[in-house]
């Protein structure tokens, strides 16, 4: 009897602890390893069904990836600043209806910690460096994916590609990441091959950048995505000024240098034209606007790279440029196609009756 109930105890412990073993491998097959774009190690769940989103472009990307319905709260940023400088605030309105997880901004997005712990999001998404991931990792006990754009602008970055096929990893989203990629690297190509081997103008300027804030017709930059893709970066006179950063340039160097083309940011508009009114002389001046080869563009860079509008600008940079090559497109319509694919929605009248149409400026009319 009592070898019988030795053995029955032997046998309810081995029970039990293959009870433990198999709900520790459960708990083990239920988390993701990810290595994130700043090189940090993180577990996450592997059903991820909620998330957060913070600092520049975060949430760009969750809405990219088509996986909005995971969202449950935003910053204070995203519901108070203009919708029309981010598509995806733009065509996805209900995200201002969502809990406030902190203040949100460029250089500290400050999240609201006790807010965070009380949505309980399966995993934060944040473009921030790896010393802030972890000391927000410590304080939520919510694991902390390091999201990274690159370089300002660029929207084919090493970085931007790492961390949306990261983001698709962790959202059960690959396939639509690769999508995203995809996407981006065919309108590279279509832009790079129709701008090959054609006749260009000399001089090209691209003005009234923003940077830091609203700026005027002097705010320019060599580095302009849209001009690369378009094979015209030589061609760009602010790389005569600086061949790498953002620059304010002189008005007597643009007298001097004399653009054929220029492009103006519609968003900063107001200030060409209140400028213009203070010194008609300098404006009247220019070939560009004397031959009526000034045209909008919309900003791209607000809360981090806006990859539709870059991708939308490029294309309607290529069409003036070389308007044989893209006699085939109509660029209202290719625009919201991008808009769509991105964002979900087709908003360019949405931004153009805001900003106005991609098309030549009426400057005789100022």
């Amino acid at each position: 009897m009592k070898k019988l109930l030795f053995l029955s105890l032997i046998l309810i412990c081995s029970l039990m602890f293959g009870c433990v073993q198999q709900s520790q491998e459960q708990s083990v097959e239920g988390k993701l390893k990810i290595t994130d774009p700043a090189g940090r190690s993180v577990e996450v769940p592997k059903n991820v069904s909620k998330v957060v989103a913070i600092g520049p472009g975060a949430l760009r990307l969750v809405v990219y990836l088509q996986a909005v319905d995971k969202v449950v709260g935003v910053e204070n940023a995203e519901k108070s600043w203009e919708v029309y400088t981010r598509p995806y605030r733009l065509a996805n309105p209900q995200l201002s209806e969502l809990p406030t997880i902190g203040v949100g901004g460029p250089d500290d997005p400050q999240p609201n910690v006790e807010e965070i712990m009380k949505l309980k999001p399966d995993v934060i998404f944040a473009t921030v460096n790896a010393r802030y991931a972890d000391n927000l990792q410590e304080k939520t006990g919510i694991p902390v994916i390091v999201v990274d754009y690159g370089t300002l602008g660029n929207f084919r970055t090493t970085q931007l590609f790492e961390s949306i096929r990261v983001m698709g990893k962790v959202l059960g989203k690959e396939k639509r990441a690769e999508e995203v990629i995809v996407f981006i690297e065919k309108v590279v190509k279509d832009l790079e091959t129709r701008a090959k081997d054609s006749e260009k103008p000399s001089k090209v300027y691209v003005g009234a950048l923003g940077f830091k804030g609203q700026h005027g017709i002097t705010s320019t930059t060599c580095r302009f995505p849209p001009f690369e893709v378009n094979n015209i970066t030589s061609e760009n006179i602010a790389c005569k000024v600086n061949m790498t950063a953002h620059v304010f340039i002189d008005k007597e160097f643009l007298l001097k240098e004399q653009p054929e083309v220029i492009f103006l940011d519609l968003g900063n508009l107001f200030l060409v034209k209140e400028d213009y009114t203070k010194d008609k002389s300098f404006y009247q001046s220019l070939n560009a606007f004397k031959n009526g080869k000034v045209y909008g563009i919309y900003s791209f860079n607000f809360y981090n790279t806006n990859v539709e509008q870059a991708l939308v600008d490029s294309y309607w940079v290529g069409k003036v440029l070389y308007p044989e090559k893209f006699a085939d497109l109509d660029i209202n319509k290719k625009a919201n196609e991008i808009y769509e694919f991105f964002v979900g929605k087709p908003v360019y009248e949405q931004i153009s009756a805001r900003y106005g149409e991609l098309g030549a400026i009426d400057v005789g009319s100022w």
